[in-house]
């Protein structure tokens, strides 16, 4: 079967490799659909994402939906042939983070398709792979596999929404207008903001956030933009991962205001205004994954049509390297997927190794 696996930096290939077989408590899952995240293009483009460094060839993905096809002894979870999304954390369950009910910054997770161990924890674009049964999630009624692949992505944005406080009637900046950054706008707007801008240096991206509902769309490099609005926000969710993102929303909440910390940051240390959250008494936040938010993205994406806006192309595995560039090119796409010959029909992978990527 067929695999989107990541050598190293600029070494994308796809490529036969082995057919999973469920174990014990787990499922196998035909994949369908695969969301590529921005930590994918760090992947390819970088050879890690943050702080996690790539030490040997990984799968890449985490933002997958597709079908059942069997369970490991001793699994159970929705029949064979449900169309299923794939939460892609496993937590410990023991240490005390997850014990306090933050499973999302467990220190001992395995995530599909990181580095943030080793060895890795191979990725869902490949045909066919096999989970923890724990992690299936039948798809609401009415929610179509496409727009299932977002749950991921929107889970996300739903965590930093959450980590923000409450957002109904108020005032929201949000910083980088990339995947997540309208899948926060999204968020913010299901959450109840009265006034959602948003800021980039793409006109097509801004574009994008106007679909997902920003009140005010403002051009990052141009002060003398007449879009920014005149007051200051009472919440800020910086998503662009730039320090002169996290500058501005520093600078443009109000005064005991809220900074949340969604975007990952380039490797090491990063500058930042740090003498106005003491002048200002500015509370930064960091926000990182999700927990709970993923059934929740699953059922706002059932009751919200209107997010099919946010995908910009479908992709055949076959073609992952256009699909990478079109998806590291913001000026044309917001979120791209790749499809696999997995099906809802639980099929199996493709045959035939493809070129590298």
């Amino acid at each position: 079967m067929l695999g989107c696996v990541i050598h190293g930096q600029d070494d994308l290939r796809v490529e036969e490799i082995p057919e999973p077989r469920p174990e014990a408590g787990q499922a196998l899952v035909a994949i369908r659909y695969g969301g590529i995240c921005g930590s994918d293009l760090h992947y390819h483009r970088h050879g890690g994402v943050g702080d996690f460094r790539l030490q040997e060839p990984m799968v890449l993905g985490h933002e997958v939906v597709g079908t059942v096809v069997a369970y490991g002894e001793g699994a159970t979870g929705p029949a064979p042939g449900t169309p299923v999304a794939v939460h892609p954390a496993t937590p410990c369950g023991a240490c005390p983070e997850c014990v306090d009910g933050r499973a999302n910054v467990c220190r001992d997770t395995r995530y599909l398709g990181s580095a943030a161990r080793t060895p890795h924890v191979q990725g869902g674009f490949a045909a066919r792979i096999a989970v923890p049964a724990a992690q299936l999630r039948a798809l609401p009624d009415g929610l179509e596999p496409r727009r299932a692949a977002l749950a991921e992505p929107l889970a996300v944005a739903l965590h930093a929404v959450r980590r923000a406080g409450e957002l109904k009637g108020r005032h929201v900046l949000v910083t980088g207008a990339g995947p997540i950054g309208c899948l926060v706008v999204a968020a913010a707007r299901a959450a109840g903001a009265a006034t959602i801008t948003v800021t980039d240096l793409l006109p097509r991206a801004l574009e994008f956030a106007a679909a997902a509902g920003a009140t005010a769309c403002v051009r990052a490099d141009d002060p003398a933009d007449p879009h920014w609005p005149s007051d200051e926000a009472d919440l800020a969710i910086e998503a662009s991962g730039v320090a002169a993102g996290l500058d501005t929303c520093l600078r443009r909440v109000r005064r005991g205001g809220v900074v949340v910390q969604l975007g990952m940051l380039p490797p090491g240390q990063s500058p930042f205004a740090g003498n106005l959250l003491v002048s200002r008494e500015i509370e930064l936040r960091g926000a990182f994954r999700f927990h709970t938010e993923f059934d929740d993205a699953l059922r706002l994406l059932a009751a919200e049509p209107s997010f099919d806006a946010l995908i910009s192309a479908v992709r055949p595995v076959q073609e992952a390297a256009e699909a990478f560039a079109l998806a590291a090119d913001r000026g044309r796409s917001c979120k791209v997927l790749l499809e696999f010959d997995g099906g809802l029909d639980g099929g199996g992978g493709a045959g035939g190794a493809a070129g590298a990527a």
